[in-house]
């Protein structure tokens, strides 16, 4: 489980300050999987950042329980002149998993073939999504967090990662941001809108998608674009 209590975060661009948590109080419960909507800009990387721990609060507290993975998908922690393997291997021994059996995972999953032995570098940024979801999802974690990264590859590609995730699911829970309406109704038991500091959080998924679509419409019509 995960909670905040009173979060609070503010950025400030070119002079402009940016409110991404206004005082956010949330539970996000174990076993079930949480959407996290918004518009683009509106903090949902930082968001789930300050759940990772690896963003702090301007003020507030994120409480949690159990182990959290890092933003699943993101692959900025690899090194570039490491192959993939050499990598997965590293993150084995960090997190104390038995490397031969998260390399073989991996090396199956990802699908990468003889670029699994390639460094890094070489790697297209479609590529490196799929080692990093392979990476995370490898790891037995209580609470997924995860950043639009079941979008990556081919329609083929694209379900066996939600079969994955799903599966995680059965034990485990997920905070998950997606722009994707048809993977909210698929893979998520509730919806939480970031719009302007505040989250709005649904029990129903429908209602939750209901609601995040109608801002997005608002934006647009201010911005003068048709709905």
């Amino acid at each position: 489980m995960i909670e905040l209590r009173n979060v609070c975060k503010t950025f400030v661009l070119k002079g402009r300050r940016q409110v991404v948590a206004d005082n956010i109080n949330a539970v996000f419960p174990d076993r079930r999987a949480v959407a996290i909507l918004g518009r683009n800009g509106a903090g949902k990387t930082s968001l789930l950042k300050m759940l990772a721990g690896t963003m702090h609060p301007d003020s507030g507290e994120v409480l949690s329980t159990g182990h959290i993975s890092w933003p699943v998908g993101f692959a900025g922690s690899f090194h570039p002149e490491l192959s993939g393997l050499q990598n997965t291997r590293f993150i084995a021994r960090v997190y104390g998993v038995d490397t031969d059996e998260l390399a073989d995972f991996v090396a199956d999953f990802a699908e990468l073939g003889q670029h699994f032995h390639l460094p890094i570098r070489s790697y297209s940024s479609g590529m490196k999504s799929r080692l990093a979801f392979g990476v995370s999802m490898g790891i037995k974690f209580d609470t997924y967090l995860v950043d639009e990264v079941t979008a990556v590859g081919d329609a083929t590609f694209k379900k066996k990662s939600e079969a994955l995730f799903a599966q995680r699911m059965a034990d485990s829970s997920a905070v998950m941001v997606t722009h994707t309406m048809g993977q909210v109704r698929r893979l998520c038991n509730y919806v939480g809108v970031l719009h302007e500091g505040r989250l709005h959080f649904y029990e129903d998924v429908e209602e939750g998608i209901a609601f995040h679509e109608e801002l997005m419409a608002r934006g647009r019509e201010a911005a003068g674009r048709p709905r």
